[in-house]
């Protein structure tokens, strides 16, 4: 409904993240999403008076979202191409992004990441898609975590969305692996 749309593989259902920024923000708080994909989070953001910075790798999705978006004045979100494993990229787009809003920190994160490689968003090495390996692939992640952590306003909640993967007649438990590179980390304490 509304600027929903089923163009993009990938889409997670709205209710997750309408349900997770009514819990965990209030009116003209931000949400960062660093793989905001075809804008589900920033939709949600907007029914629900929440500033947004998003973040992704292909250019044409973004390009998409921005259409979808033209209507709107832009002083409530702020969306960027960028490679999010890179804390130098990151932290460019990210201060420019909050400069934009007139903040210093974001006090919700929601991260829905590519399942490794079961579709692949772009051709760019740099893309989570690309990755077939799981060490690689939680190495890059931990970056991510890393790099968006780092602008979370202290004692805020960030959300990981994301599943298992079934490759080689056998399940792999990414998000496991995801939670425990995490923990292992960070010094946060884990919800479900």
């Amino acid at each position: 409904s509304g600027k929903h749309e089923n163009v993009y593989h990938g889409n997670f259902i709205p209710q997750i993240p309408n349900q997770l920024i009514r819990r965990y923000t209030k009116k003209n708080e931000i949400v960062l999403d660093p793989f905001f994909g075809s804008g589900t989070t920033l939709f949600e953001c907007e029914k629900l008076n929440r500033k947004f910075i998003g973040f992704d790798i292909n250019e044409q999705i973004i390009d998409y979202v921005q259409t979808k978006m033209n209507s709107l004045p832009n002083n409530f979100f702020k969306i960027s191409n960028c490679d999010v494993t890179n804390k130098s990229d990151f932290n460019k787009k990210m201060l420019s992004a909050l400069n934009h809003l007139d903040s210093s920190k974001v006090q919700f994160v929601i991260m829905h990441p590519p399942y490794m490689d079961i579709v692949k968003f772009t051709n760019k090495k740099e893309d989570l898609s690309q990755i077939s390996d799981l060490t690689e692939f939680v190495k890059q992640f931990n970056n991510v975590v890393s790099n968006t952590l780092s602008y979370l306003e202290k004692n805020r909640y960030f959300a990981i969305v994301i599943g298992d993967v079934y490759k080689n007649s056998e399940v792999i438990p990414l998000s496991f692996y995801v939670l425990d590179v995490i923990k292992r980390n960070y010094k946060v304490k884990l919800k479900g």
